[in-house]
């Protein structure tokens, strides 16, 4: 992380989080030349992107890290979900969904931010071919016909490349300048995060109960503890927080149950409100958006990064073998090679905080009877548990195993 800042490169990723890292080392082994910027030390607390959250890898993106060499540094700290139990609060609608009728090994993985980020720049920290500013800030970004000029910390170094890539964030600052306008939409929900310790430790399997303030979700940890994804209205999350542990995991056991058993500990609360963003093109004149600059999902059904590390994938795929990876014929690819995928993840997230978010009776009835069939239909199962590979559209060679060029 110590080589010299090039003046000019190929590809510019503004943001290291875990779509930009993912990119990054994505693009390693190719001939591009490419500056990864990231604001934030990785190993510091204040990254917001590694933090005490959890993300939810599905399979196809465990193959991605496996083709990157990622998944040895990540394995031991990786959950499987062997299965999966959805309820409807107050109603008898119930579903499982098992790996082993699957024929999988795992639904899924649960795997801590914290260890996710650390295992990507350690892996990034073993290909010196791929510069890296960190701490770095972009300051200035300016996108002609034929180049990116990037300006970081505060005008002191100055970059030229043939495209950047928006890999900061909801509030990405590369999308603004790109002039990529972004619909949001607040569900006025709040999601409270975090870990508990129960008398019954937990075996591999996830929870997903939706109550009247929005979806429960609780997931195994890999020593046994579970992290808790709840939630609330604005208010009623304020509210939670501010209780003792013991209030807490009161009103925590009564809004779950007794699944997991008595909760005997809890740990450090966090909310983070929730939104549906969705920027109107993913491709702009020599700037190309990737994970939350380009959606950022509810977090119900887990698909949120998955989706956006398929983003990477693909781009990685199309800039590797282009001569010029800012044309706008390239980009254009890479934006329509995407869009069913996208189209379809966000549509399917969004609608089931819709259809479990109402309270209106004939809604109640048809989701807690789709919810019955859903458990008496293989195929539908079967069609459940390759959410991960992708919604439509191309499946990207790092999903297949296969290196991106």
């Amino acid at each position: 992380m110590t080589a010299p800042l090039p003046t000019q490169v190929d590809i510019a990723i503004v943001g290291g989080g875990m779509v930009g890292a993912s990119l990054a080392l994505a693009l390693a082994a190719t001939a591009k030349r490419v500056l990864l910027i990231e604001a934030h030390v990785p190993d510091s607390s204040d990254q917001p992107s590694f933090d005490d959250r959890t993300t939810a890898l599905g399979n196809g993106s465990r193959r991605v890290f496996e083709t990157l060499g990622v998944w040895p540094r990540l394995a031991a700290h990786a959950t499987a979900v062997l299965e999966i139990r959805v309820s409807d609060a107050g109603h008898a609608g119930a579903a499982r969904l098992h790996a082993a009728e699957q024929g999988l090994e795992a639904l899924g993985y649960v795997v801590p931010n914290r260890q996710l980020g650390l295992a990507l720049w350690q892996q990034l920290a073993a290909h010196p071919s791929i510069a890296i500013r960190n701490p770095a800030r972009l300051s200035d970004l300016r996108l002609d016909v034929d180049r990116a000029r990037l300006t970081i910390n505060a005008a002191s170094e100055s970059i030229e490349a043939r495209v950047v890539v928006a890999a900061d964030g909801a509030q990405s600052r590369v999308r603004a300048a790109a002039g990529i306008g972004a619909e949001v939409e607040d569900y006025e929900q709040v999601a409270v995060v975090v870990h508990v310790a129960t008398d019954l430790p937990s075996a591999g399997i996830a929870y997903e109960r939706f109550t009247a303030t929005g979806p429960l979700a609780v997931l195994p940890l890999t020593d046994g503890r579970y992290t808790v994804v709840w939630t609330l209205a604005p208010d009623r999350a304020r509210e939670i927080c501010a209780l003792d542990d013991a209030a807490f995991s009161a009103a925590l056991q009564l809004d779950f149950g007794w699944r997991i058993g008595r909760i005997a500990q809890v740990g450090a609360r966090a909310a983070y409100p929730l939104r549906l963003s969705r920027a109107e093109r993913m491709t702009g004149t020599r700037a190309v958006l990737v994970g939350n600059a380009a959606q950022a999902l509810h977090p119900v059904a887990g698909q949120g990064f998955n989706l956006g590390l398929r983003d990477a994938a693909l781009l990685a795929e199309i800039l590797a073998t282009a001569p010029d990876p800012g044309a706008p014929a390239v980009l254009e690819t890479y934006e329509r090679r995407r869009a069913a995928d996208r189209r379809g993840m966000i549509g399917f997230t969004d609608g089931l905080v819709r259809l479990f978010g109402s309270d209106l009776p004939d809604v109640a009835v048809a989701r807690n009877l789709s919810l019955a069939l859903f458990d008496l239909a293989p195929g539908a199962k079967r069609a459940l548990s390759r959410l991960s590979w992708g919604f439509g559209g191309d499946a990207p060679r790092l999903l297949r195993g296969l290196p991106v060029n």
